[in-house]
């Protein structure tokens, strides 16, 4: 049973003096405890800060706000704030003791900075700001080990889990009608198909293997929003595919260039998205091959993080179409490989096109060195590239080298 702290005289100092302070404590809490806390440490900065931060700053204030009126916060008051962020802790798999250690530092910063704040007459407030916090600490420690026993044992990971080997089904082609009663999902004769391309992570680690099980749970909460809970996706938090079901609107109602915006804010990440609308669901595991060679594509020719799909990269995904005249096209560009220079040169070329005064302003040489590097080019690759159909030639040959390495000799 909570015992609630004395409420303070009306002339109390010490809490006036901490609450105008919350808003930097509360930064200081979140660097000093989850922030702190291994494997926490080691993943990027502001990690944690647009989904745990909020949830600090407001529990702390209501605690305090509750410590100046004498009461203790109820459990299910605390719940409230504490709830949502441990059962995405959870979800993450984040470690239960860790997140219970970081919690529990965090309670000693506030003592801390009171402590920093208070006067030696008013020990009696300390003790009382003392007692608060305990009081929180325990419902925190209850709420959270409760959570994570629920989210465990949790129907939704299970629903979650069927979902995904539908799709995984659909995608190969296989029987899915068991698979789609399992999982309680009605199928539909066509999906729009996603393919979604996060930056790739360093090899797997504690620190890689949270990150991406946080970017799977964002990933599905924001397509369930935005399909009303339709969308069937497999996503491993670097790579994947999402099938979003097609009833009355052939356009799917999917706005995808905002979607790849929404996740590149909310994954912290690089995010790649290519689509192909109302696929018929016999044509699934083809456009799932093709949109995701799409993303890659405009990942690896550097193209703008957003979402594509085949019109944005016709030529590009023609080009790299195997076959001999490919081979050939792009060992045209293998004697060039080992002078990076006469490789700046081509490329400036090309971008600039005629004009060599700001192709050589933009490689900062001379417009008499930028012609020399360019008969280079030529003598080389048997091309000119003052030529105009020469200068497409040798555009596409770049193109399929910087996504194929050729490994027979050069074409003579």
């Amino acid at each position: 049973m909570s015992s609630a702290p004395p409420p303070f005289a009306t002339d109390t100092l010490l809490l006036t003096r901490l609450l105008p302070r919350w808003p930097q404590i509360a930064e200081r809490i979140l660097a000093d405890g989850l922030g702190a806390t291994p494997p926490a440490a080691d993943l990027p900065d502001g990690h944690f800060r647009p989904e745990v931060l909020p949830s600090i700053y407001a529990c702390g204030r209501a605690v305090l706000q509750a410590i100046s009126e004498g009461r203790a916060l109820t459990r299910a008051e605390v719940a409230d704030f504490v709830a949502p962020v441990a059962e995405r802790h959870a979800e993450d798999r984040f470690p239960l003791a860790s997140l219970i250690e970081a919690i529990h530092n965090s309670a000693q910063s506030v003592l801390a900075e009171a402590a920093t704040l208070a006067a030696p007459e008013e020990i009696d407030q300390l003790v009382a700001i003392g007692s608060g916090l305990l009081d929180l600490l325990k419902n925190i420690t209850i709420i959270v080990t409760e959570t994570y026993t629920e989210v465990g044992q949790s129907i939704h990971n299970a629903d979650r889990e069927a979902r995904r080997e539908l799709c995984s089904a659909l995608l190969r082609g296989r029987p899915v009608e068991a698979l789609a009663a399992r999982a309680d999902t009605p199928l539909t004769d066509s999906y729009t198909v996603l393919a979604i391309h996060a930056r790739p992570e360093d090899p797997s680690t504690a620190t890689a293997d949270l990150l991406a099980r946080r970017r799977i749970r964002i990933l599905h909460h924001t397509l369930d929003t935005l399909s009303n809970g339709t969308a069937l996706v497999s996503f491993d938090g670097s790579t994947g595919v999402a099938l979003i079901p097609v009833h009355t609107d052939p356009g799917h109602g999917l706005r995808t260039d905002s979607l790849s915006s929404i996740l590149t804010e909310k994954l912290s990440a690089v995010i790649y998205l290519a689509e192909s609308v109302a696929v018929p669901r016999t044509q699934l595991p083809d456009a799932a091959a093709e949109v995701t060679e799409l993303a890659t594509l405009a990942r690896t020719l550097g193209r703008p993080p957003g979402a594509y799909c085949l019109d944005d990269l016709l030529l590009e995904y023609q080009l790299t179409r195997p076959g001999a005249a490919r081979d050939r096209l792009a060992a045209r560009i293998v004697p060039l490989l080992g002078a990076p220079h006469l490789l700046e040169a081509l490329e400036a070329h090309l971008r600039f096109g005629a004009d060599r005064k700001s192709a050589s302003a933009h490689l900062h040489v001379h417009p008499n060195t930028l012609s020399y590097r360019l008969r280079r080019v030529g003598d080389l690759t048997g091309i000119d590239p003052g030529e105009p159909s020469n200068s497409r030639l040798l555009a596409a040959a770049l193109t399929i080298n910087r996504l194929y390495t050729p490994t027979g000799p050069p074409a003579a």
